[in-house]
């Protein structure tokens, strides 16, 4: 039956309505924190430079710390219930901070503790939600779904951006935090909707296996895997070269360019803008040119544009910022919903869960280094000499996926082949077996 017949989505599907509004509170909460909590600590608690980088380090450092085990964990256990402990955690620990600061308990040790909690939750929440689209979808219907998922969550950390400094103005950076709670909460709601309930999970092998054991299995499957092992790497040498020029970005724009902090703000904002054009057009373009083609003209073509944010001096020369920052966000977005749909139908449901932490794992491992790295080759280097280096490194990491199976491809497989694909010849044309959507 064709789309136009059936309608779209968040027309016909409840379930993924729901789904869908979830995740979207969930993604304005998480970019509101971003902006909420660093403005508790400098406002309220007076923190040091440092103190408010460890803030950021905290919540990433779960992913490092127990994103293996989360997933293996996920394949054992229905991924609803997983999601829903994790929006009732992320409630309780962003209103305590509000409630702290009225008994005076309030400390950059509790903001630390809060921020490494609700990052652990992220990390049940986004392995778990990550192996259950899936189950509410139809294959055909998850690129649809993915595109749908990536283009809110982009528009919602725009927005939460903004909101996040508006609501502290307004109600206070302490007291914003309740509304930050609150959006959770809606998240929660949404969550607890979804009619769909998952089937008992069973496990295949005749006896039960150990948690390291399913770790082991997950890594081995990347490994083994060229498909996914490309797409990892490229993974963890992409968001080393974007995270070391996003940290630096605001003070190259304010320092090295002379921008007011209200127009960079404005220019971070266009930027992320191109993640909303990339979750439109993702969908489109795989279908036209194949999503093995597309991979490469988001994460490859769209990406050399990046050198043009060095370039950027005064005046109308801040059009250079925008179009970097925006075509980058485009190819982002619109790869990683390809890459999303590829996973989602290529890897067994069973293993899902330890791919999508095994991934994560490796991937997110070098954002706090990337961030490092950027910090340090400002300091060495100047910051415009920094922005070059750092912005070059996009496209090069893209180079992964140049000389990889995926240039001699016209479209993704759809199916991990019983014994492991790096047993078996990598004919391009076997492999694309991907169906017109």
């Amino acid at each position: 039956m064709s789309q136009g017949i059936r309608g779209g989505l968040l027309r016909r599907h409840r379930d993924f309505r729901l789904l869908w509004c979830g995740e979207t509170a969930g993604k304005f909460g998480t970019s509101v924190t971003g902006v909420a909590m660093p403005l508790v600590a400098v406002s309220t608690l007076h923190a040091s430079t440092f103190e408010v980088g460890l803030l950021s380090a905290a919540a990433w450092a779960p992913w490092l710390i127990i994103g293996l085990p989360v997933g293996a964990w996920v394949d054992r256990l229905r991924r609803r219930p997983i999601m829903l402990t994790s929006a009732v955690v992320s409630v309780l620990l962003f209103a305590s901070i509000p409630i702290a600061a009225w008994f005076e308990w309030l400390s950059i040790g509790l903001l630390l503790a809060v921020a490494l909690l609700t990052g652990t939750a992220a990390v049940f929440f986004q392995t778990a939600y990550s192996a259950y689209l899936p189950s509410i979808l139809e294959p055909d219907d998850q690129p649809e779904g993915n595109a749908k998922l990536h283009g809110s969550a982009s528009a919602a950390q725009i927005a939460g951006l903004g909101a996040g400094g508006l609501i502290a103005q307004v109600a206070g950076a302490v007291n914003g935090m309740f509304a930050n709670a609150a959006t959770f909460l809606v998240s929660l709601l949404c969550l607890a909707g979804i009619r769909h309930r998952e089937p008992r999970v069973t496990r295949a092998a005749p006896h039960p296996t150990s948690l390291v054991s399913e770790v082991r299995e997950g890594l081995r499957l990347i490994a083994a895997d060229p498909w996914l092992r490309t797409f990892t790497l490229f993974g963890a040498t992409s968001n080393l070269a974007l995270m070391g020029y996003q940290s630096i970005q605001v003070v190259f724009l304010v320092r090295s360019v002379g921008l007011t902090p209200g127009t960079v703000g404005a220019l971070v904002a266009a930027t992320s803008a191109g993640g909303v054009t990339g979750a439109f057009v993702a969908r489109r373009a795989a279908h036209r040119i194949g999503t093995a083609r597309a991979i490469l003209l988001f994460e490859l073509g769209f990406s050399m544009l990046a050198l043009l944010m060095p370039l950027t001096a005064g005046g109308a020369g801040i059009l250079l910022f925008v179009t970097g920052g925006f075509c980058v966000c485009v190819g982002v977005v619109a790869g990683n919903i390809i890459k999303a749909t590829f996973q989602q139908r290529y890897c067994p449901p069973d293993l899902l869960g330890r791919l999508t932490a095994s991934t994560a794992f490796l991937s997110y491992g070098t954002i706090p280094i990337g961030a490092l790295l950027g910090g340090a080759l400002g300091t060495a280097l100047g910051l415009r000499t920094a922005m070059a280096v750092t912005t070059a490194g996009v496209p090069l990491a893209a180079l992964i996926l140049f000389f990889s199976p995926i240039r001699r491809s016209r479209d993704l497989p759809v199916s991990l082949r019983p014994e492991g694909n790096s047993k078996l010849p990598l004919d391009p044309d076997a492999a694309s077996v991907l169906p017109r959507q």
